[in-house]
């Protein structure tokens, strides 16, 4: 493709986003803001289901035609399955596995510019057939060459090439969003919570770094030292003299897809068994190694089954590592505070948390949001989504018409780095729901939250057996130091220099007395101002003498200077 039909493309392309877009914002516009003004709430409420449907459809065939980052977009959606209605996820869970595949010969002439040598010298073998194909890269399978095979210990690994041309698509596309960000800044409802330039802008650089192989395998490395000792946990290894910005090579770790309940029977793996695993080692990952793998979807973990030796009988297999998510330590003591008020169904330990944590803001009427979560945690807590899904309709609308207006009004915002975060989270919980439909967050996060609250216990005595011991020392120096000034008392050693506390109280005398003049200006203008009418000579003489204290306030203090 010459240089003008690549550009013709692009700019294709980005008004092909821009267009689906418009014409989006335009019909939720139309239903769910003009209806209902009219008192046509029941058309928006009748027609939602089929609209989300076709919207649905329409994103994938966008997706799937457009790849890039339209396909990062559909694939968050489809995890969704916690907030987002099922015509909407149902409908694009299968892009996780429809990104069309690159020609063999344009990912041969990738690998082969970026590793300087021909495929057949790099490796013994190389499968033409991909095994996977993402939005922004193509997995081969490959065996290394004799050498590369002794001095790594390998043999079977996966080949990771980008796709050829992807840094401009990406280009692209971030354009097109940071363009829509735009046009939400202009949506009051969407701009008081959220700032979505600020959103689309940490999106742009875990997209660029996703597309930095090296990047992902240093991210692969150090997510496999987190987890050296975890039985629970593997990564794949990394063939460092294969490896580049756009061609990644890494040991082969295929096992049975996490999602693939059918399989994991078979190997008699309890797929609710993953689950619960699943969301312990996510934890762990959020609170105790800070380092979050944010893209979890099935087809980045595989389990693999163990012999059932150590009381488990499969571990848990990341690949992937282009998108993580690091957790600041202000972010991760609020995140922890947050889990221990969800588990205790503490509302007004929730609210405090949301605070601490950026989510909502300081100015937020608390009280009204307290009552509202006792509520909540009152009539839903403890439910999983299984049990939620029985729950009479009727019960959710009482709940949004008696806080609805309140809930809307919360000044609330979503700091920028919990973006991954939030996607790490959603993803999850959607997966441990497809994997067992009676699986009970609460459940997961009352373990994990009692052994948080331990460590708190444990950090807070170990705080106080630290103050302790310095104010003991503090005590044991104090006699030897009073007992050394009363000696240097007594022997007339001991002397103060009140020069500079004079002259600051000199100083503030001064300003004491201009003040002072200031007051008698103003009251001697007011007066004269009001006595000119009625008795014009004294109101002039007044207005005359008040210069004076004016004077004296305004230059009264230079000469101290």
């Amino acid at each position: 493709m010459t240089d003008a039909a690549a550009q013709g493309a692009h700019r294709a392309r980005y008004r092909r986003i821009l267009s689906f877009a418009a014409r989006e914002f335009l019909k939720i516009w139309w239903f769910e803001l003009v209806l209902p003004k009219f008192g046509l709430s029941s058309v928006s409420e009748r027609t939602r289901a089929p609209r989300m449907q076709r919207f649905a459809k329409r994103f994938h065939v966008l997706a799937v035609e457009l790849g890039g980052l339209m396909i990062k977009v559909g694939q968050f959606m489809s995890s969704r399955l916690d907030v987002l209605p099922p015509e909407i996820t149902k409908e694009l869970e299968g892009l996780q596995d429809e990104v069309p595949s690159v020609p063999f010969s344009g990912i041969r002439a990738a690998a082969e510019a970026e590793l300087g040598m021909p495929l057949e010298q790099a490796y013994a073998w190389f499968d033409e057939t991909p095994v996977a194909a993402a939005s922004l890269g193509q997995a081969h399978r490959a065996r290394l060459a004799a050498q590369d095979a002794v001095d790594t210990g390998l043999g079977n690994v996966v080949v990771k090439v980008q796709r050829p041309g992807i840094d401009e698509i990406v280009a692209v596309d971030l354009a097109a969003l940071r363009r829509v960000a735009r046009w939400l800044t202009r949506v009051r409802l969407v701009a008081d919570r959220v700032d979505a330039p600020g959103l689309v802008e940490e999106f742009a650089q875990t997209s660029l770094e996703e597309i930095d192989y090296l990047h992902e395998a240093a991210s692969a490395e150090r997510f496999r030292e987190n987890f050296a000792e975890d039985a629970r946990v593997s990564a794949p290894e990394i063939v460092w003299e294969r490896s580049t910005r756009r061609v990644l090579t890494l040991s082969d770790v295929t096992a049975i897809k996490i999602n693939d309940t059918d399989a994991l029977r078979a190997a008699d793996i309890d797929p609710s068994e993953v689950a619960d695993v699943f969301a312990e080692v996510m934890f762990d990952q959020v609170f105790t190694h800070s380092f979050v793998h944010a893209d979890p979807h099935p087809g980045n973990i595989f389990v693999t089954p163990e012999p059932a030796t150590t009381g488990r009988n499969f571990r848990l297999t990341f690949i992937d590592f282009g998108m993580m998510a690091e957790v600041p330590a202000s972010l991760r003591d609020g995140l922890r505070t947050l889990l221990i008020a969800v588990a205790g169904r503490d509302s007004k330990g929730l609210v405090a948390a949301a605070q601490e944590v950026g989510v909502l803001l300081p100015s937020a009427d608390t009280a009204e949001l307290e009552r509202a979560l006792r509520a909540l945690f009152a009539r839903f807590g403890g439910m999983g989504f299984a049990e939620l899904s029985k729950v009479d309709p009727k019960e959710f609308t009482d709940f949004a018409d008696e806080f609805g207006d309140m809930v809307r009004s919360l000044p609330l915002q979503l700091p920028e780095n919990m973006l991954l975060l939030i996607r790490a989270v959603s993803l999850t919980s959607g997966m441990c729901s497809s994997l067992d439909p009676t699986f009970n967050v609460w459940d997961a996060a009352e373990p994990y939250a009692g052994r948080l609250l331990r460590d708190e216990s444990g950090n807070l005595m170990q705080d106080m057996a630290q103050q302790a011991m310095e104010t003991a020392a503090v005590t044991y120096r104090l006699p030897k130091r009073i007992d050394a000034i009363i000696t240097r008392v007594d022997d007339g050693n001991v002397s103060f220099d009140t020069s500079r506390l004079e002259r600051r109280l000199d100083r503030l005398e001064g300003i004491a007395r201009r003040i002072g003049s200031g007051v008698l200006f103003a009251a001697m203008l007011v007066g004269g101002a009001l006595l000119v009418p009625s008795i014009p000579p004294l109101g002039i003489t007044l207005l005359c003498v008040s210069a004076l204290p004016l004077l004296h306030a305004v230059f009264g203090g230079r000469r101290s200077r």
